[in-house]
């Protein structure tokens, strides 16, 4: 921090630059406050926009100034309602500063919280653990009550009394993943509608809240919620409700079965109780509550909702101005005909700032003729669309093989250099815009191998009028069976020697120490025995959670999916198969495969069912669908 700090000082004059942990930033912008035509950039999570949006309220700033966002937090729900996406990839950072001067001005509605002890309650029903106020007393995202702010609390908890412990996001999702499950299975917040009143503009819907017996309850300012999920939906044809705005002076209230909680991971909604312009919430007793991710265990209260007032925001757009076809006078084409070729993670970090030797090692997929006027969610159809196309009976070329699930656009025309964009963006950039007669997808997961025969075919055309167009999902053809024989050069692993028979030997027998101490030594994790057989199967037989844990931290994620040479089965078709639910949600979490089967054609969950474990059968059903249609390398939401 310290060094970058003296970075910014050496490039800028000193009295531009502020220590945010020395004061916030009310200083600085106190300093620009007579600036005109002021912008802001929060660089950081949702977090720190709803700082500065409050130092903005201590201001009184007139005009307020308008917030863009560049998204470094994990959920970055508000930022995705603004277009600015989920995460921030690679984009130079002109491009994203022209992005603020050129974007829209809108409102953000903001809501305030008040807090009062509820007199009524019943004594016997206090926790000498709850506290009398909320964290926050006005949010910009959602506060919500029940379930998902029970699991937040926990991790919060956790990571105070352990900070050591919580010192990378894939352990931090892990807690999350185990934390939910537990709660799930163990129905901690099932009661939550007897300590409930409600209250939604002078209606009570109390009644209602029973009559559901909702696990969680959401009032929701904006439409993203937990990481990206749209917990409102799309009301359609359903006239007592209206679609969700961020700027219309109303709450949307939202409850949660356990049910449509698993469902709003796979594009499901919560139901629906109200829009509403004032909440009074009362609770009899003390439960988890959460103000734009800040948890806390609030007493027995009566809680008034009410709005404060209206930021403003820059909200991303479309850059129609910005197309190269009308910069140069030219009428927009009635269609295109556009060349789509694939690059590598590996080509794409040692050349993208070579334009030319990055499109020599791209490999072509396909022709598409789309209209001239496309998106690149378009075009993402259309290039999906080739893929299913091209699955016939082709000799296995770098060209044929399918593009992984998280592929994205690459801008190849507007910057010095090649740069990613975000799959919550595509809706924002025109094919035109990045891309002149070849467009460039980037493959995290392309696999460079040895071919035979003459260099890569070039796929059939695809034109989007020749269909109704719609979403086609592509995998790879590995995801979804085995191998049709076992060879050993096809998985990850070497054969068993003297030294490393020791560290199976340790998995075998669940010594964790001394498995560890075998590692360290420079044992290889990647070992397989006789049978083929990794150290994750041991370890799984086993049922040390700690060697599984510590396998997953530290081998290739190729462990996960290998599969032994007698039955077919991974690490995680076993760990079903002995019903060890733990286990199972540590190499699911880590990114295993639900939908690989062994050779009797069994799913994990198929061998769940087999072992009489509904409730993990359940829980690997809901994943495998999650994991279906998961289109983007989102954070796991609760």
């Amino acid at each position: 921090g310290a060094k970058i700090i003296q970075s910014f000082m050496w490039y800028l004059n000193p009295r531009q630059v502020f220590d945010l942990s020395q004061g916030g930033p009310k200083e600085a912008l106190e300093l620009y406050r007579k600036v005109h035509n002021l912008r802001i950039l929060a660089c950081g999570g949702d977090g720190t926009v709803g700082w500065i949006l409050s130092i903005l309220d201590q201001l009184r700033l007139n005009p307020p100034p308008p917030v863009a966002i560049l998204p470094l937090g994990t959920g970055n729900d508000l930022a995705r309602t603004l277009n600015w996406g989920g995460g921030y990839t690679d984009e130079p950072l002109s491009k994203i500063l022209s992005h603020v001067e050129d974007g829209n001005i809108v409102q953000l509605d903001r809501w305030n919280l008040r807090v009062e002890p509820n007199t009524e309650a019943n004594p016997e029903e206090k926790d000498e653990a709850a506290t009398d106020k909320l964290p926050l007393d006005v949010f910009n995202n959602y506060f919500s009550l029940g379930f998902d702010a029970r699991v937040t609390l926990e991790f919060h908890e956790s990571r105070e009394a352990n900070p050591e412990k919580f010192n990378s996001r894939f352990r931090n999702k892990m807690f999350y993943a185990g934390t939910a499950f537990s709660d799930f299975l163990t129905g901690s917040s099932k009661d939550l509608a007897k300590h409930v009143k409600l209250v939604c503009d002078g209606t009570d819907l109390t009644s209602k809240i029973q009559d559901l017996k909702p696990q969680c309850l959401v009032f929701l300012n904006i439409p993203r919620y937990c990481a990206g999920t749209m917990p409102w939906g799309n009301p359609g044809e359903h006239h007592d409700f209206e679609p969700q705005r961020h700027d219309d002076g109303c709450i949307e209230v939202i409850g949660f079965t356990m049910t449509s909680l698993a469902a709003l991971q796979v594009g499901g909604h919560g139901e629906r109780l109200c829009q509403c312009r004032q909440v009074v919430l009362t609770t009899s007793k003390a439960i988890p509550m959460q103000v734009d991710g800040e948890p806390c265990k609030l007493a027995a209260s009566c809680i008034h909702i009410s709005l404060r007032n209206q930021a403003n925001m820059v909200q991303k757009t479309k850059r129609r101005n910005s197309m190269p076809l009308l910069n140069d006078q030219q009428p927009v084409p009635e269609r295109l005909r556009i060349r789509v070729s694939r690059i590598s993670m590996r080509d794409y970090e040692a050349l993208h700032y070579d334009k030319e030797k990055l499109k020599e090692a791209s490999v072509p997929l396909g022709i598409i003729v789309v209209p001239g006027d496309s998106d690149l969610e378009l075009c993402r159809t259309q290039i999906e669309k080739l893929q299913e196309e091209g699955d016939g009976a082709k000799p296995k070329t770098l060209s044929s093989q399918k593009l992984s699930p998280k592929w994205c656009f690459l801008d190849s025309t507007t910057a010095d250099r090649f740069y990613r964009i975000d799959r919550a963006q595509e809706h924002l950039n025109y094919v035109t815009e990045i891309s002149q007669d070849e467009l460039y997808v980037l493959d995290p997961e392309l696999v460079i191998t040895q071919t035979v025969g003459t260099s890569p075919a070039m796929p059939d055309l695809v034109d989007s009028s020749a269909a109704p167009t719609g979403h086609h999902f592509a995998f790879p053809s590995s995801s979804s069976s085995p191998p049709s024989s076992p060879a050993p050069s096809a998985e990850p692993g070497h054969c068993l020697s003297h030294k490393d028979d020791l560290l199976i030997e340790a998995a075998k027998s669940g010594n964790f120490c001394k498995f560890q101490e075998l590692h360290r030594a420079g044992r290889d994790l990647m070992v397989r025995d006789s049978l083929g057989q990794t150290v994750l199967h041991h370890a799984v037989k086993s049922g040390s959670k700690d060697i599984v844990k510590y396998i997953i931290e530290n081998a290739p994620s190729e462990i996960l999916d290998a599969t032994e040479e007698e039955n077919g089965e991974t690490s995680l078709h076993q760990a079903a198969a002995l019903r060890q639910r733990t286990i199972c949600h540590y190499i699911v979490e880590a990114g295993a495969s639900l939908m690989k089967t062994d050779l009797q054609g069994d799913t994990p969950k198929h061998r769940a069912e087999k072992a009489n474990d509904p409730d993990l059968a359940a829980y690997l059903e809901n994943r495998q669908h999650y994991q279906m249609i998961q289109r983007e390398d989102q954070e796991t939401a609760v």
